[in-house]
């Protein structure tokens, strides 16, 4: 379409029209309905024709740069992208299909940009806010996505957002099968284990799938159990209805009235939990956790960044160390590996498939005074296409684990000889 055309509706639209009154006021399809009104009102008077193509985008244009998410609403919609990166106004890459790419999506101007992310903030109903004074923060739309803005002077390119979404067609263990992120035995062994209690950190890097996995899996969780879970951002969305979720609170404008994870997770075990989840682990948290679970409180999960099993455990050492407990490293190591039962390691492969790509059990060796890590299912990977297609197998070691006596005292049942 001509610019100069769009232009002058889009004026006539502003100035001419009691738009910008009722458009809070006003569905998305009233919306619709309002501005193809208008057009039509427009090329009457200025004997302009559009093609019914041109006169479509118009009116999404139009009405998607009120309804909050502007130009980008396109990229919302499409099932395929799971992350918006807008680095400034005329830059915007997607994640597609697990790849990277360059999308044909621009803003006018940076002040278009700026007025979208608040708009954005806004119905999001965070009650956060984001300005020069407080230039970077995290919230979650309805939808469940998260967004993540840093405004300049912190970035050198303009308002810089990061939007994760979430798929909402994965919610069981059979969905992740169909992606071939695991096998049916790790899925067995999954399973068993959030009914038996465990007490499983999710590791991996960011956009890994670590939150969708630990969402797929706690649901199997009893039904009658008290769940309680602590994030920064609300990302989890568990099935059950005994759920009491919880979230930090950063500072006020006055730079008071913060509330961390670790005082949030000290209150929780005051209300009777059966299971305490932390959307993320990344600091001196880590210290009540495994002491919670050293004195009876099992079944926790937790989500930790890290680049495989060994540097989550290396990761969860240096958080505890970082309180300045008076524990020697050797203790801590040993009080760590006693807490925690299993490690799932995720990846997003260079063939955008995310796979579980280790299920390690994790203890304390007391003959030999050091703490084990055992892979019972790590994926091996056995060629690579000339598409970069990866083609691999899961190799499992079938030696019993030493959380397997928890099976048995919660008379959770394996397939007969899963174990030897």
């Amino acid at each position: 379409m001509d610019g100069e055309i769009k232009a002058k509706i889009h004026e006539y639209l502003i100035q001419k029209t009691d738009f910008l009154s009722v458009k809070d006021k006003l569905s998305e399809d009233q919306l619709r309905v309002y501005v193809d009104r208008t057009i039509t009102e427009i090329c009457r008077e200025h004997s302009v024709v559009i093609s019914t193509e041109d006169r479509i985008k118009l009116i999404r244009d139009l009405v998607s740069g009120v309804v909050s998410l502007g130009p980008i609403r396109p990229l919302m919609e499409d099932p395929a992208v799971s992350e918006i990166m807008i680095n400034g106004a005329h830059t915007v890459y997607v994640q597609r299909s697990g790849r990277i790419e360059l999308a044909d999506v621009k803003f006018n101007d940076n002040n278009h940009l700026s007025h979208t992310i608040q708009k954005i903030l806004a119905a999001s109903g965070s009650n956060k806010r984001v300005d020069e004074s407080s230039p970077y923060v995290d919230f979650s739309l309805e939808s469940g996505a998260r967004v993540n803005v840093v405004l300049p002077p912190c970035s050198l390119a303009g308002p810089v957002v990061t939007i994760r979404k979430f798929s909402t067609d994965i919610s069981k263990i059979e969905d992740l099968l169909a992606r071939a992120m695991l096998d049916e035995k790790m899925s067995v062994l999954l399973i068993a284990a959030m009914k038996a209690k465990l007490n499983v950190v999710f590791c991996g890097s960011t956009g890994t799938g670590k939150t969708t996995a630990l969402n797929v899996l706690s649901r199997y969780i009893p039904e009658y159990e008290r769940i309680l879970t602590i994030e920064d951002t609300p990302e989890l969305r568990l099935m059950q209805k005994h759920v009491v979720p919880l979230q930090s609170k950063p500072a006020n404008i006055e730079g008071k009235g913060v509330i961390t994870i670790r005082e949030l997770f000290v209150n929780s075990l005051r209300m009777r939990p059966d299971r305490v989840i932390i959307g993320e682990v990344r600091g001196d948290e880590m210290l009540d956790l495994i002491q919670a679970i050293s004195s009876g409180h099992s079944g926790s999960l937790a989500i930790v960044h890290a680049d495989s099993p060994e540097d989550c455990f290396s990761r969860m050492v240096t958080m505890m160390l970082m309180t300045g407990i008076r524990l020697s490293t050797e203790e801590i190591k040993r009080q760590i590996a006693n807490a925690i039962d299993l490690i799932v390691h995720i990846e997003l492969h260079q063939d955008g498939m995310r796979r579980i790509t280790n299920i390690t059990d994790m203890f304390y060796d007391n003959e030999r005074e050091r703490v084990v890590l055992n892979d019972i299912f790590s994926f091996q990977e056995d060629e690579r296409k000339e598409n970069g297609a990866i083609i691999g197998h899961w190799a499992m070691n079938n030696k019993k684990p030493s959380f397997y006596k928890k099976f048995l005292k919660r008379n959770v049942k394996l397939p007969q000889g899963f174990f030897v």
